[in-house]
């Protein structure tokens, strides 16, 4: 089978029913190109310089990573905050939560001679499953053309639906998510995913970004990884998904003397 496709004016649910039947989507040409092009300039130095800081045998050893991409690049704030992505995410985590944040933030560039990544589920960093609930989803990014060639994303569809989480095993159906430069790949944390192999010649480059329930923690720690006077350029809706808001009335209440937020000059926009 393939993935279904959807243009980026389709509705919200017709992509949500698909999330819910495979684990996956992809939403075609969801950005412009002249936006990926200056997040990629962006990028090049970190990767350059801090993107083999993470190696080992799960990122590989051909493949450069980065973290805490909002720091680096305010463009990347124009795909993390992306209308049609929150569109999505308040339609599958809402219903387990009243906010969700985002719980990681990684720029990817997988090298010529680099291998599959071994499949596996985004959210069993948590040590809990209970099937029917999504604790987190993802959005892979396309900084390039995704081909079969050079690494697109392989997914496991229907794996989200096993009761018990367990490997992949022969039988199992494995797909690659193909897709042009500023098109993105929807899948859920218990979806089985993972990079492939780049056998072309040339890099492939993407960015992940997943959104956790506003109720746990944090895959990469926001607050300690994004420079506060960085947290306090961007607009309240990246504000907040970064983490800077509690969640409901209980959880993570700061009296704020200097207004409702979490931060002096808390912006409304």
């Amino acid at each position: 089978m393939e993935l279904q496709r959807f243009s980026k004016n389709a509705a919200v649910d017709d992509i949500v029913n698909a999330l819910r039947r495979d684990g996956a989507a992809v939403i075609e040409n969801l950005v412009g190109e002249a936006i990926v092009d200056d997040l990629k300039s962006d990028l090049r130095e970190p990767f350059d310089t801090l993107g083999r800081e993470t190696e080992n045998d799960f990122n590989g050893y051909r493949t450069l990573r980065i973290n805490s991409v909002l720091e680096l690049s305010r463009t990347s704030a124009e795909l993390i905050g992306h209308a049609k992505a929150k569109a999505v995410m308040d339609e599958i985590l809402l219903e387990y939560c009243k906010s969700y944040r985002i719980g990681s933030c990684t720029a990817i560039e997988i090298h010529p001679g680099e291998k599959d990544q071994v499949l596996h589920r985004d959210d069993s960093i948590y040590p809990v499953r209970m099937p029917g609930l999504e604790m987190q989803m993802s959005v892979m990014w396309a900084l390039d053309d995704f081909t079969i060639e050079n690494g697109a994303t392989r997914v496991v569809p229907g794996s989200h639906r096993w009761i018990e989480p367990r490997d992949v095993r022969e039988g199992d159906e494995i797909v690659q998510a193909p897709m042009s430069k500023g098109s993105a790949l929807f899948y859920l944390g218990s979806t089985q995913h993972g990079g492939g192999g780049n056998n072309s010649d040339e890099t492939r480059a993407g960015l992940v970004n997943t959104y956790a329930l506003g109720w746990l923690r944090q895959e990469v720690n926001q607050y300690l990884s994004i420079p506060q006077e960085v947290v306090l350029s961007y607009p309240r809706h990246i504000q907040e998904l970064i983490g800077y808001a509690g969640h409901g009335d209980d959880l993570g209440w700061y009296p704020n003397p200097e207004g409702e937020g979490w931060l002096p000059g808390y912006t409304e926009s």
